[in-house]
């Protein structure tokens, strides 16, 4: 089973962009963040026309996930939960039901800036909230993958230019330590289990401004957790970075994880 992250910065301003790479990957399932649409909406006939299952979560404007499935979906939940006047549609599960069982956990983590602020104190906050669901979901024993836009550099080599980042919610001590107090709690990092000795990248995020693209200005905030049961069925990960000199792309790319069954 193939199981991609997305953060497509709108569905219906990348809906072509969305669609080539969605025709070209052999991706079985996709979640997407920032899809920028309330679920009425969400151009679901045009997705599932192409043979996706499609569920979402989401609102007007901003925020918003969605998940695209070739398999059949169970138990589908929407919001993160820990909070019930959280209105943000930032979080969204279900179990993909292949030869396994496998429950994701698709999430659009708040950005936090400007830091210090209340919008640095939502997303720690948020993140507080995340460790406790993560727990919870690898108590289940069951193959989990947690995965979305976490807007949160781990390292210094997960950004080409760090010293770019020392003041940005993304990379402040207290974003990363939030992340790493997840990730060392039984949860494998797909993408940097592949290649756990790089001094630099892969990369995710390329700002639109200043030539980022261009300079391989990059940073990588989107991620794949897996608990250990999902971390045994680990077959390959990696990320799709020709998507991003495509037509009108996404500021993201596509990173993926294929297990097995």
């Amino acid at each position: 089973m193939k199981i991609a992250s997305f953060n497509i910065n709108g569905v219906k301003a990348r809906i072509e962009a969305l669609t080539d790479w969605l025709n070209a990957t052999d991706t079985d399932v996709v979640v997407l963040q920032e899809i920028k649409s309330v679920d009425e909406g969400f151009p679901r006939e045009h997705f599932e026309d192409l043979g996706w299952r499609v569920e979402t979560h989401g609102q007007k404007g901003f925020n918003g996930v969605a998940i695209l499935s070739k398999l059949p979906l169970e138990d589908i939940s929407r919001g993160l939960p820990g909070d019930d006047a959280d209105e943000q549609a930032r979080y969204i599960e279900a179990t993909v039901i292949g030869e396994t069982a496998i429950r994701l956990a698709g999430l659009y983590l708040p950005n936090g800036n400007p830091a210090p602020g209340p919008k640095y104190d939502y997303k720690l906050a948020w993140m507080e909230r995340l460790a406790a669901r993560a727990a919870e979901l690898r108590a289940t024993e069951m193959p989990v993958v947690i995965l979305g836009d976490f807007n949160v550099i781990p390292e210094p080599r997960d950004a080409a230019n760090p010293q770019n980042w020392v003041t940005d919610a993304l990379f402040l001590p207290e974003s990363r330590a939030s992340l790493r107090r997840i990730a060392f709690d039984g949860w494998t990092d797909a993408i940097r289990i592949r290649d756990p000795w790089a001094t630099r990248g892969p990369f995710t995020f390329w700002d639109y401004q200043a030539g980022a693209w261009n300079k391989d200005d990059g940073i990588r905030i989107d991620h794949l957790l897996l608990s250990p049961q999902a971390a045994d069925l680990l077959v390959d990960a990696g990320v799709d970075k020709e998507t991003r000199a495509g037509e009108k792309p996404s500021d993201h790319v596509p990173v993926w994880v294929r297990l097995a069954g």
